[in-house]
């Protein structure tokens, strides 16, 4: 049975739900579906390889997630926006058009932007690094201040690796 765990993150209150062998879901506390998702179990040992790595990933130690993840809940076509947007390297962003391409639709620009508004799975599934093909940021289920601040956060890092 999937439980849920909760953790303190710099942009806010961060739930993932799933189970010791997938997580099903990964959302920070201002994205609306945070509040309507029914109680479930908390159970943070179940879910304890996952709260490690979310919170390596916001002290800084860690750019790649190595966790099972449920993708089902998506159509085809959004599993495959999904995959794709797994291949934006930490501290870089892609455009809506980017991934459109990528998964080889490219007049796809907009079904792009409404798939990744539902990625079940923030930040491990980086859908923070979508940005419109002008530069600019665009809509965030976290809100645009925790977008702002992931990609901040993302780019320092990478300064400082390089640096150190």
């Amino acid at each position: 049975m999937p439980c849920t765990a909760t953790i303190d993150s710099p942009v806010g209150p961060v739930r993932i739900t799933g189970t010791r062998d997938v997580i099903s879901e990964v959302m920070l506390g201002s994205d609306t579906r945070f509040t309507a998702t029914p109680a479930l179990r908390e159970d943070s040992a179940e879910l304890a390889d996952a709260i490690t790595q979310l919170q390596a990933y916001f002290a800084g130690e860690l750019q790649h997630f190595e966790l099972p993840l449920d993708m089902s809940r998506g159509t085809t076509f959004q599993q495959s926006v999904w995959r794709a947007l797994l291949g934006i390297s930490y501290g870089t962003t892609a455009s809506y058009r980017d991934i459109a391409q990528t998964i080889h639709s490219p007049r796809a620009v907009r079904a792009v932007g409404s798939a990744n508004g539902r990625n079940p799975l923030a930040i491990v599934v980086p859908c923070h690094r979508i940005i419109g093909s002008t530069g600019k940021l665009t809509g965030y289920a976290g809100g645009l201040a925790a977008k702002r601040w992931l990609l901040k956060f993302e780019a320092a890092n990478i300064e400082c690796s390089a640096a150190g």
